[in-house]
């Protein structure tokens, strides 16, 4: 058994531990010691997971149940970074609502645990226990600040339909091993490329696992979940749920489908042209009518998770796989755009909540052109960059999505796509119109409340955003290789 290839998923279950004895026994109302050993460990995590990207390590560990290669470390780094960019944003929120302490760093700890075996698991039990210790924990943060009504029912109704999603899951994951008699996804794999399986039984789990997989990444008709709960939730929760877990349901979708069901790509790729159209079309269409900017923010996640299965769905054209690493690096590309951008908008909105006021409907942002420039220039990167419009770096992604699907032969999904992008591009451009040319109200947002740390990290993200859009070939080079060794 090699214990080096684990060392990070070591280190940070005793981080979560550390910290929470750590915050028992400190008196400091504002968790202080908590919240910078997180940090600090945090940091650790991510120069642990950069070194071992860079080592350019690929072994099996664990008895062949996890896999250390280019693009499980890859995504380690970034969910790393992410979760630490969420505690920051998210310091004076929590303080303000009795929610900052040692369970909120805990707990985030061991979601980004589940998260880690998930993005490394290459077992189907592995992969469902990773995914099983993330939504728990997920599940009990939503639910965590208890004297909140709205709160409790979202975290109800995402126990409830997560449950669900998760035995679709596992009835999946059982009818493969019913078939192949393996855990094993690398076994599985040989199996169905080379021996002569009971192909229904195969369809059938696949179906089960493409609707465990879609509930995990948001996409129609599985979503009835993401309205609610970014609504419901606290924001800062919010963050934790739709940004960091978004790369590990990514991971798992590449692990689970590529690398074990790639012989069986062109049944699995047309269930997601289903999903990606329902998506798009819902996503966008839905997000016109919201008022409230959270939950118009939960139907642009449904939508944008659209154009990450137009990737998916790519890999594989007439039998040939050749175009694999590129049509998945490009999906990894925009999810990890996706994720950056997520942790900037829902940043903004931690920033400008006030005690007492939660900043979340769109007239909240009413005037902030005036009373706070920077925030709504801010903002307004990070929405432009959703939309898609150049030179953002979400135009990117899309465009190398769209170009990527082009060459698969399906012009009329590009064409869709590019339809309800322009669609989508409407409710972004509204609180952008709202941000500059309304009157500022007596509830309308002021200047951000965050510290002085928090707001020079908002502006970085907001920065990174315009460079990536400007300079995307290093982050594109680095998914494509990460994504190439690993499928080789």
């Amino acid at each position: 058994m090699n214990w080096i290839a684990i060392y990070p998923e070591i280190f940070l279950l005793v981080l979560a531990c550390v910290v929470m004895l750590a915050d028992v026994f400190s008196k400091d109302a504002q968790h202080r010691l908590a919240y910078w050993l997180t940090l600090a460990g945090l940091v650790v995590l991510a120069v642990l997971s950069g070194l071992y990207y860079a080592s350019g390590m690929q072994v099996f560990t664990m008895d062949r149940a996890l896999i250390i290669d280019p693009m499980a470390m890859l995504l380690k780094l970034f969910a790393t970074g992410a979760t630490a960019v969420t505690l920051v944003y998210s310091r004076r929120y929590a303080l303000d609502r009795g929610m900052w302490g040692g369970e909120l760093f805990s707990l985030t700890l061991l979601s980004l645990l589940g998260q880690f075996v998930m993005i490394s698991g290459n077992n189907l039990l592995t992969i469902y226990l990773g995914l099983e210790l993330l939504s728990l924990a997920l599940y009990a943060l939503v639910a965590l600040r208890r004297d909140h009504a709205i709160s409790t029912e979202a975290a109800m109704k995402y126990f409830v339909l997560g449950a669900l999603a998760s035995g679709f899951l596992l009835y999946g994951m059982s009818m493969l091993y019913g078939a192949t008699g393996s855990l094993d996804l690398v076994t599985i794999f040989k199996m169905i490329a080379t021996e002569p399986i009971n192909r229904a039984v195969l369809v059938l789990g696949i179906v089960f696992i493409v609707a465990g997989l879609a509930f995990k990444l948001g996409a129609v008709p599985f979503h009835m979940w993401i309205p609610d709960v970014y609504q419901g939730a606290p924001t800062a929760v919010v963050l934790m749920v739709g940004g960091a877990p978004k790369l590990a349901a990514f991971a798992m979708a590449i692990r689970l489908l590529v690398e074990g069901l790639f012989p069986l790509a062109m049944d699995w790729q047309g269930m997601l042209v289903v999903l990606a159209v329902l998506s798009l079309g819902l996503g966008n269409l839905a997000a016109i009518a919201q008022t409230n900017l959270k939950r118009m923010l939960a139907y642009s996640t449904i939508a944008q998770i659209g154009f990450v299965l137009l990737a998916l769905l790519s890999g594989m054209v007439n039998g040939n796989g050749l175009s694999a690493s590129t049509a998945y690096s490009g999906a990894m590309f925009y999810m990890i755009i996706y994720v950056l951008t997520t942790l900037g908008t829902f940043g903004v909105i931690l920033l400008l909540a006030r005690e007492g006021f939660e900043a979340e409907d769109i007239r909240d942002f009413a005037g902030l052109g005036k009373t706070d420039p920077w925030m709504a220039g801010v903002m307004t990167f990070l929405l432009f960059s959703l939309a898609g419009i150049p030179p953002f770096a979400g135009f990117y992604a899309k465009f190398e999505v769209l170009t990527i699907l082009f060459y698969t032969g399906r012009a009329w999904l590009v064409v869709y796509a590019v339809l309800m992008s322009v669609i989508g591009a409407f409710y972004y451009i509204r609180v952008v119109k709202t941000m500059y040319f309304d009157a500022p109200s007596a509830l309308s947002a002021t200047r951000a409340a965050g510290g002085t740390g928090a707001r020079a990290l908002l502006s970085l993200n907001g920065l990174a955003v315009l460079l990536l859009g400007l300079l995307p070939g290093g982050l594109m080079t680095l998914c494509y290789q990460a994504m190439a060794n690993t499928l080789h």
